[in-house]
């Protein structure tokens, strides 16, 4: 192979993702974590007694809510293309 075949077959280095993917990736991840945070706890310390906290808007709608927006937003960050040029 000649030496000129080499040089014109490198490939360029660059990302796949820009700055604004990222900015969407990290908001999503936040969404989701804030999600899981106000999902957690709500237990008894004892298995006999029954905690209606368990029920509480927050855990039922309100977190799982924060979760599947925190996907969305994950999903179109994903899907963005920074190189767009806008019309």
């Amino acid at each position: 192979m000649s030496k000129k075949n080499k040089k014109a077959k490198e490939p360029s280095k660059e990302f796949i993702f820009q700055k604004r993917n990222y900015l969407f990736l990290f908001i999503g991840l936040a969404f989701i974590a804030l999600g899981f945070i106000l999902m957690s706890g709500g237990g008894s310390d004892d298995p006999n007694v029954f905690n209606p906290d368990i029920y509480s808007f927050r855990r039922i709608r309100l977190a799982p809510t924060l979760v599947l927006v925190g996907l969305g937003i994950q999903v179109y960050a994903i899907l963005l293309n920074p190189h767009k040029k806008k019309k």
